[in-house]
């Protein structure tokens, strides 16, 4: 069917007959209305016409030009001359909006169908997650679906950081969010006395349907733009950290009574005879585990007791939907933001020196072999004797005569735990455990100017530590995996075949040949690997390269083993100040093991939901400190632009390759500067060239010596 096209006559007919137009996108909802209503019924634009009130001359030509328009788009096709029937596209769903930086916007119907494609232009307002209406279309014909928002059903409460532009009367926020298409206006009266170039959080409060930007008001300062504060607090609040907690859940916490009750003593083993004592950085605040080391004929006994906060946290309480609502706490230079309020953090669930406590506790007979010959589970209330650092201990080990002298009750149960860390340690590894150095980088601040930065390297006290714990958590999943009970475990599945392909090119560069099927390999295989390598200058990269290559260790309910530390059942038992997960181990304890409860299929659902969130949790604060670091370690190099420094080629890309300096800070070259193929692991000499302190990004180019003599050593040296 020919497009009509008014001619300048007909035109001057409509004028004189007094014809009016209808909106368009109003004609086009009540034309798909006719034939969502009956969609296997084919109709002229005369039915159509009548079925929508279209009286003159002028309005039947539009649904005339309108027809003509959803047949070229495939939404209806012409089955009979002048007879148009619905081709199902036009239909209208529910679900899910989601904004792309790239303007490749998304729609997930609710009903679990494909992702729809929506362009910008069809995007009507709509914000990355709101529920939204749907009109589905095809563009062409053969072309997926793709769509239009018709209507926003449920947006929530959306919060934005940037920086404030405030002109006479008004201002805009000016925001780097990808999910937002454009700044948000704020009128003067909703300013809370931001000023311009402040850095501030502001809500949208409404995005009139005409309007090119949302109104919004400004509900925080936090700052000048580019001062290390604002920026650290920025990076919070956009990853929509709840920084405060709210006051219902501050006040849940302080009702809470620090007593220790002696008929709740009755009910657990008491420990406060037995000499427990903590270890923990300088600088810590919540110490969540104490240990005990007693050395029998047969081998050591270790207790492990955790803090109790099951006890106080209780299931749907405010305080428990808060911890679930942040997941986890977030660590960063110099601060914490924690998962719980610090009454309960820093004291009520603390294991602090010379206080009674209400603890959950793994006692464990090893043998000098590393075989467990029998543990225990139980409610326990302990007393730590000490609060040790992790520097004093490996100063003891160290024989410090000054702390052997001060901690005389304890430093042959130190000595003790350091061998019996060394007898768990051999056991693992011979299990499959892999032996990973740790990617972490020291920032050492002083009142947050950034003085260092170094690689973090795990003392003996460290080590000493962490193999108990891992224990204790072995013991806690081993437990609950064979009574069949209740449970979210951690999970680290096998290493995807093409990463190990990659590891296995780029470690074979270095000299180092496996045997066997790659695709296979045992994870001792790759421990023994890393080993070959210690001592070495390339080890610090072979630890990151095959921690790059690792699987993501998930929260789940089902039990499949830890592949990276060779264990069959795994589980995170022994931080639940400062991880969900932990608590709610703790929490399964107490109803099916120290209690009885059959609320099986309950907890399993419930279980289920809890760990997905959990690990959404766990990637937002993983997120959020690698973002941090990256500021502080801008901050740190943003003075030593042009100075030269000699790192390792650490990852190769399309556009250029990044290089690791020795103090962990890794910058980017581009392949312009490259004169020469290049491989990982290599050694090159750069020079800083530009620091981004705000994305977080570091340029190096490449010194040449034969290039730079003359021109570059003038400029940067």
């Amino acid at each position: 069917m020919a497009k009509h096209k008014s001619t300048k006559g007909e035109k001057s007919k409509q004028k004189a007959e007094g014809g009016k137009r209808l909106k368009k996108g109003e004609m086009l909802q009540a034309i798909l209305s006719v034939f969502q209503a009956a969609p296997k019924e084919p109709f002229n634009y005369k039915q159509i016409s009548k079925l929508i009130g279209a009286s003159n001359e002028v309005q039947k030509l539009q649904v005339v030009d309108m027809l003509y328009d959803l047949a070229a788009e495939d939404i209806i096709s012409e089955v009979d001359r002048g007879r148009y029937r619905f081709n199902n596209l036009g239909t209208i769903a529910v679900g899910i909006f989601s904004r792309r930086s790239n303007g490749k916007n998304s729609f997930t119907p609710e009903d679990g169908g494909s992702p729809i494609f929506i362009a910008e232009r069809n995007s009507g307002h709509a914000m990355d997650g709101d529920k939204v209406k749907v009109q589905l279309f095809a563009k062409r014909r053969g072309a997926e679906p793709e769509g239009e928002v018709v209507e926003i059903i449920e947006s929530k409460e959306r919060q934005f950081v940037g920086k404030l532009q405030v002109m006479k009367g008004f201002a805009f926020l000016v925001t780097e969010n990808k999910t937002l298409a454009n700044d948000i206006f704020i009128p003067k009266d909703k300013l809370k006395g931001g000023k311009d170039g402040d850095k501030a959080i502001v809500r949208i409060v409404e995005w009139p349907k005409e309007a090119k930007n949302p109104m919004g008001e400004v509900i925080d300062i936090l700052g000048t733009a580019g001062q290390n504060n604002a920026e650290m607090h920025a990076i919070l609040a956009e990853f929509g950290l709840p920084y405060k907690y709210p006051q219902a859940v501050e006040r849940a916490a302080e009702k809470i009574s620090d007593q220790i009750a002696e008929e709740e003593i009755a009910k657990r083993e008491d420990f406060r005879g037995v000499t427990t004592f903590t270890i923990d950085p300088k600088d810590a605040k919540d110490f969540d585990d104490a240990v005990c080391i007693e050395k029998e004929e047969t081998g050591y006994v270790l207790y492990v007791s955790i803090a109790d906060v099951s006890n106080y946290v209780k299931e749907n309480s405010e305080l428990d939907k808060e911890a679930l609502r942040r997941g986890t706490s977030i660590y960063y230079p110099g601060k914490v933001i924690p998962m719980l309020p610090e009454i309960l953090s820093n004291d009520l669930c603390s294991l602090r020196e010379g206080v009674d406590r209400y603890t959950l506790s793994v006692e464990m007979h090893i043998g000098y072999d590393g075989e467990i010959s029998e543990y225990d589970l139980c409610e326990s209330v302990i007393c730590s004797k000490h609060r040790m650092t992790y520097d004093d201990v490996n100063r003891i080990l160290e024989h410090d005569e000054y702390l052997l002298d001060k901690y005389s009750d304890i430093k042959q149960m130190i000595f003790d735990g350091y061998n019996l860390s060394r007898v768990i340690d051999k056991k693992r590894k011979q299990s499959g455990g892999i032996n990973f150095e740790s990617n972490e980088a020291v920032i050492v601040l002083n009142k947050d100017k950034v003085v260092d930065i170094k690689p973090r390297i795990q003392s003996k006290s460290e080590q000493m530590i962490e193999d108990f714990m891992i224990e204790a958590n072995r013991v806690v999943a081993g437990h609950m995996f064979y009574l069949d009970l209740p449970m979210i475990y951690r999970n680290h599945d096998y290493p995807k075949a093409d990463r190990i392909a990659d590891f296995v090119k780029t470690v074979e560069d270095m000299d180092y040949h496996f045997r066997g099927n790659i695709y296979e390999l045992e994870s001792y295989v790759l421990n023994n690997c890393l080993k070959s390598f210690e001592g070495s200058v390339e080890y610090p990269l072979v630890s990151s390269l095959l921690l790059r290559c690792m699987a993501k260790a998930v929260y789940e309910t089902g039990c499949t083993g830890h592949y990276g530390l060779g264990l069959k059942e795994y589980c995170h038992f022994t931080s639940p100040i400062r991880r969900y997960p932990d608590l709610i181990v703790h929490r399964m304890l107490r109803k099916y093991v120290f209690n009885v409860n059959s609320d099986y299929d309950k907890d399993n659902k419930k279980n289920v939901v809890i760990a997905r969130d959990c690990n959404k949790a766990e990637r937002v604060a993983v997120s959020i400190e690698r973002a941090i670091d990256d500021i502080y370690k801008c901050i740190y190099m943003e003075d030593k632009i042009s100075q030269r420094f000699e790192g390792v080629i650490s990852y190769i890309g399309a556009h250029g390759f990044f290089v690791k300096l020795g103090n962990t800070v890794e910058g980017f070259v581009g392949y312009e500067e490259a004169e020469n193929d290049f491989r990982i692991g290599q050694k090159v000499k750069v020079i800083v060239s530009s620091v981004d302190k705000l994305r977080g990004n570091i340029d190096f180019v490449l010194y040449h010596k034969n290039r730079y003599e003359r021109e570059t050593e003038k400029r940067y040296f």
